[in-house]
């Protein structure tokens, strides 16, 4: 039964009406975007991977191709995620907007996409590697969002394109329809503004700020040693600021742990399993140490490399309170989102400043970082020693587990390889013929940098000055003065370790353990 009150049933379709292609396109997008802020709303306030962006996002990167990702991090660096996010946004609104132009007749097509999107949603949602049935809910609701959505604003454009010639009938058609698609937009804001502002809420910073000054073990300085840093001549600094230091990992939505949920189990070939909390660590015995680390992907010459004077608990301790069983020899560390990576055990109890990072620079780690707590061994590529936000420490062996890397083609053990790196002049750079300073980084973190070679048009190599050694786990900065003439010059580098072995000229690329090869820069003299 319907009474005067209720709206007009949208006339018959008839063949010849179809939306206009800006509205019809616009209902597309809106109704994806319902859909995604709704999900990100629900997984905010349930299970934040759940959200159906990052869900798809996160299983984007989970099975893309080893040689597609290498790229994105040799052209990209640490701006890698950021692009990623960029793009899906881009292909999410053409497909949506796709959708809503195949639907100008009938809304089954778009009904159809925005099925799919959920359904894929779900699907991505599910392959996390923390999966749990909460995860479900975000990706349901954005589906039964967007469907609505969806469903309602083509109602109202059907009526709208069929609203026949009576004048009033035509505008009161329009201005439902023109209400609704901002209806549409002004939801979609307002819903994905929360979802952001309650996922920011519940985020680990606060926490973070909770925590204050973290102890300086024997009142250990957070500054370069003297001599040591050449950023007078061009280097970068010795000490790389916490918001400059590199960030590449799989996350693509920072983790948030507070200190008050977090804890550590360290288990498997154990003779003690032991649990520990935040405070349980921060009440330990703390030492504090200047570590480079540096990424596998690094290209030769690149800048995925970082310095920082780190605080944590020596993971020697840990391992000794626990008991390593004979045999075990890889430890399997695993982050708060599923993250694993496989550790040597020798690495971790030969002597070096291996730890369970709480600080970094005087600070408690930044959240990007890793916050509360994170691991670092010195001398180790970061993708098997550096796990972030982690939670579990299980001891095992190479041959029982295989962490996310090495799955994916990487090799089992990553040491760092003897490097350097010219970073002034940069390349291409126009200099002022005669003498040129030429000033630049080298590592070969745990073993140190004993000799820095340059020269110039493959010409006799010159040793360059080296700045005082701060410690065999971080870079080391050197410069010289060359005598260029005028016209282009090829500049070389390398660096030969305290082992007395010397980088190779030989370049390689970063697959499966680390690029070599000479820093090389083409100048040019006026």
């Amino acid at each position: 039964m319907t009474t005067d009150t209720d709206p007009p049933a949208a006339p018959p379709a008839s063949p010849g009406t179809a939306l206009r292609p800006p509205v019809a396109a616009a209902i597309g997008v809106l109704a994806v975007g319902m859909a995604l802020a709704a999900g990100d709303l629900v997984a905010a306030l349930v299970a934040p991977p759940s959200s159906p962006f990052l869900a798809v996002g996160n299983q984007f990167i989970r099975l893309t191709p080893e040689p597609l990702k290498e790229f994105a991090t040799s052209t990209f660096g640490v701006h890698d995620k950021q692009v990623l996010l960029a793009g899906m946004a881009v292909v999410i609104t053409v497909v949506a907007a796709l959708g809503g132009l195949l639907s100008r007749r009938t809304p089954v097509p778009g009904l159809t996409l925005v099925v799919v999107l959920g359904l894929v949603g779900a699907t991505c949602a599910a392959a996390a590697p923390t999966f749990t049935m909460d995860f479900l809910a975000a990706p349901a609701v954005a589906l039964v969002a967007g469907a609505a959505t969806f469903a309602g604003l083509h109602r109202l454009a059907r009526r709208d394109a069929t609203a026949g010639p009576d004048p009033e009938n035509d505008q009161g058609a329009r201005r439902r329809l023109l209400l609704g698609l901002g209806a549409a937009l002004a939801g979609a804001g307002v819903v994905g503004f929360f979802g952001r502002h309650l996922a920011a809420a519940a985020g680990a910073e606060a926490s973070r700020e909770a925590v204050g000054p973290l102890p300086s073990p024997a009142g250990t300085p957070v500054v370069p040693p003297p001599a040591a840093d050449f950023a007078a001549s061009g280097t970068t600094t010795w000490l790389t600021p916490n918001d400059q230091f590199y960030r590449i990992d799989t996350a693509l939505q920072v983790p948030q742990v507070s200190t008050s949920d977090f804890t550590l189990r360290i288990h498997g070939m154990v003779d003690r399993e032991i649990t520990l909390t935040y405070d349980q660590l921060r009440g330990r015995r703390l030492l504090q140490a200047p570590i480079t680390m540096a990424c596998v992907s690094n290209d030769v010459g690149g800048n995925l490399i970082s310095n920082a004077m780190f605080l944590g608990v020596p993971l020697r301790d840990l391992l000794a309170e626990a008991g390593v069983k004979a045999g075990a020899n890889q430890i399997a560390s695993t982050s708060v989102d599923g993250f694993t990576t496989g550790t040597p055990v020798a690495a971790c109890t030969d002597g070096r400043n291996a730890m369970l990072a709480l600080g970094m620079n005087g600070q408690p780690l930044p959240v990007e970082h890793g916050f509360p707590v994170r691991m670092v061994v010195p001398g180790l590529y970061g993708y098997v020693s550096g796990c972030k936000w982690i939670t579990d420490i299980e001891l095992t062996t190479f041959g029982a587990f295989q962490p996310y890397w090495e799955q994916r083609g990487w090799a089992q053990q990553g040491p760092v390889k003897t490097q350097s790196r010219i970073d002034v002049p940069q390349a291409q750079a126009a200099v002022t013929a005669g003498r040129v300073t030429v000033a630049g980084t080298a590592w070969a973190q745990h073993r140190g940098i004993a000799r820095v070679e340059v020269r110039a048009d493959s010409g006799p190599w010159q040793t360059a000055e080296l700045a005082a050694d701060a410690s065999i786990d971080t870079w080391r900065m050197w410069r010289t003065v060359l005598d260029l003439g005028r016209g282009d010059h090829t500049l070389e580098v390398r660096a030969t370790d305290a082992t007395g072995a010397t980088q190779p000229s030989m370049t390689s690329p970063t697959i499966p353990d680390g690029a070599t090869g000479w820093h090389t820069v083409t100048v040019t003299a006026s």
